[in-house]
């Protein structure tokens, strides 16, 4: 005990020496999210409460509350995401699981084939879609000559082309950690239960599908928060109909070039996202939502 008590401040101060170099190990880090996110966010605050006079104002705030434009867009925005977020886990969940089940060398072959997208540009994907789906497109076209219908619809310039478009774009941020949740599933847990007599569909829902929900949450919670600001693709394939926040903003800046607007709604924005996540992790534990565990 005496050894201890003797020995406890040379302890301490080995203790703080540690925390002082690894804060300094962690400095150069630090500085760098300091002037890429804390500053610029600062900044965006400070601008959110300037009003059309240059002076402090809640007018860029009160003009959200008092147009019901403002609230349509939030509530399209929202709309548009978890739209998008449900598709890509309805197509993209099955995927996972299909390839999952493959050998290896295949399954290698078959995430090349999810990657290819990321390989051609976000612009020319978007464009590539609405050659596709316009009235003169290769779909309608097909489709008319198959005898689906008649004559050309519209499937682009509204919610149905943004969403093709969107999910199309987003389902390989889902796949990819879904893919990786499931393969890091021990096969072993699988055969026990069938040797317990749970049927193969038994076994899937009570063992399988919970190990991998945190691939699960991870990919939907990206595909989600990526979906909120999206821009380019709800840009093109909405035709100007299916007008989202970031859109908004953009037209704030390039065509009334109001700052103070523009940054109240990417405030408001990110308040509204900060409080569905930590709504979520109320229900949810913080490494399923960050894909961390099993």
């Amino acid at each position: 005990m005496n050894t201890l008590a003797t020995n406890a401040p040379g302890l301490r101060r080995d203790e703080g020496m540690e925390r002082l170099a690894l804060f300094g190990l962690a400095s150069p880090a630090l500085l760098l999210v300091m002037v890429i996110l804390v500053i610029p966010v600062g900044w965006l605050f400070y601008l959110s409460f300037i009003g059309a006079d240059g002076q402090f104002s809640l007018e860029n705030y009160a003009r959200m509350v008092e147009r019901k434009s403002y609230s349509r867009i939030f509530v399209t925005t929202f709309q548009v995401s978890l739209l998008t977020t449900g598709l890509c886990i309805a197509i993209g969940y099955p995927l996972a699981y299909f390839m999952s089940q493959l050998p290896t060398k295949i399954a290698n072959l078959c995430l090349i084939t999810v990657l290819l997208p990321f390989w051609t540009s976000l612009l020319v994907r978007t464009y590539a879609w609405l050659v596709l789906l316009q009235k003169q497109g290769l779909v309608n076209s097909w489709a008319i000559s198959l005898g689906l219908w008649d004559e050309p619809i519209k499937i682009v310039h509204n919610m149905t082309g943004t969403l093709i478009g969107m999910v199309h774009i987003m389902l390989p941020f889902l796949i990819l950690p879904v893919y990786g949740a499931m393969r890091a599933i021990d096969r072993d847990y699988l055969k026990a239960a069938s040797n317990l007599g749970a049927s193969p569909s038994r076994a899937f829902w009570t063992v399988f599908f919970p190990l991998s929900t945190p691939g699960l949450f991870a990919g939907a919670l990206m595909v989600f928060v990526l979906c909120l600001g999206f821009f380019v693709t709800p840009a093109v394939l909405g035709g100007g109909k299916v007008i989202l926040v970031s859109m908004k903003i953009v037209s704030n800046i390039e065509l009334f070039v109001n700052w103070g607007a523009a940054s109240a709604m990417g405030v408001v924005l990110l308040v509204l996202t900060v409080a569905i996540l930590w709504i979520a992790s109320r229900f949810l534990r913080l490494e399923q939502m960050t894909g961390g565990g099993h």
